[in-house]
């Protein structure tokens, strides 16, 4: 299987943005550079611990040779968040990915509005940066618990334009009403949303009770049902390798084939990342992920080997 390219990366900075949230600025090591990427996009930090962990862009997309993330420390943190609060250090020199996205922003669109939540602004920021910078029509929607936890409030001011902040604790606990806002725009408008599971739900309801048309989001935590592996055993044939491998009932495809020494890209092992997004040659995928639309899902041109498996048992066929 043919790997992406892995990149080095130094930390110029690390930034206090707001409660429990830092950002990371990385920079080429000597010699190397930075590949240029788009709004929406993410990478993946390799950390020293052993754990991956995939990151959202949030700095301007006309930068050279520098990325920033944003990172909110996890009280439940399984060693990622963690550890970047606590032992990440300036100066310490990290394998991350090449950029990817999945959250790709349609820059054809006459309206478009973002909606955040919490640490989800991280993309939508270099969303309303990359807009703002070719003059085209935006609406940010910012929401968080309190204004303490809101990150970036200077990024956006310094931008401009029409930004809305809504922090529950000044409106008495409520969330803000998303229904009540999309029932006020152009049903052809363009709309994304990052933010926690419960904000999704909302918005994906609020979407489609509005009648509107062009409907983007992207999930930082992976849907309940995406963690555990479909039923039942069932075989792949891997086409390049001319394998067969048995993936026993309840395991994970991701999982059956590492242990038969495949060599695979993964890295999240939730559905959400796509790095491990493989191409289907005969089958019907069971689709788990976070990452595909429905229509690609349909299609069942790709999975996501991490989370997906076979629909029925059936045969599968991939491209390994």
């Amino acid at each position: 299987m043919k790997h992406s390219p892995m990149l080095q990366a130094r930390v110029r900075t690390l930034r206090y943005e707001s409660e429990r949230v830092v950002s990371i600025e990385l920079v080429p090591v000597a010699g190397s550079t930075f590949p240029e990427f788009t709004a929406g996009s993410h990478v993946d930090l390799h950390l020293p611990n052993g754990i991956s962990r995939s990151y959202s862009l949030l700095n301007s997309t006309s930068d050279s040779n520098r990325y920033v993330l944003g990172v909110l420390f996890d009280p439940n943190s399984r060693g990622g968040s963690r550890f970047v609060h606590e032992e990440l250090r300036c100066g310490s020199v990290l394998t991350i990915s090449t950029p990817r996205n999945h959250f790709e922003l349609d820059e054809t669109a006459d309206e478009t509005v973002l909606i955040a939540g919490g640490i989800g602004v991280t993309p939508i920021l270099c969303m309303y940066r990359h807009l703002r910078a070719r003059g085209k029509s935006a609406r940010v929607v910012y929401c968080a618990r309190s204004r303490n936890q809101a990150a970036f409030l200077d990024e956006f001011a310094a931008l401009g334009g029409d930004v809305e902040l809504w922090f529950d604790d000044e409106h008495g606990g409520q969330p803000f009403d998303l229904r009540q806002f999309f029932a006020a725009q152009p049903k052809d408008i363009h709309a994304y949303c990052c933010g926690p599971l419960p904000m999704l739900s909302a918005y994906e309801a609020a979407c489609a009770a509005c009648g509107i048309a062009h409907v983007h989001l992207e999930r930082f935590a992976a849907v309940p049902a995406t963690t555990s592996a479909p039923a039942g055993g069932y075989r792949v044939y891997l086409k390049r390798s001319d394998r067969t491998i048995e993936v026993p009932d309840g395991s994970p495809l991701l999982d059956a084939l590492l242990a038969a020494d495949i060599d695979c890209e993964y890295s999240c092992r939730e559905g959400l990342c796509g790095a491990c997004e493989t191409v289907v040659l005969d089958g019907v995928p069971e689709h788990r992920d976070c990452v595909l639309s429905e229509s690609e899902k349909a299609a069942g041109k790709t999975m996501m080997i991490c989370v997906s498996g076979s629909r029925n048992g059936g045969k599968l066929v991939l491209d390994l």
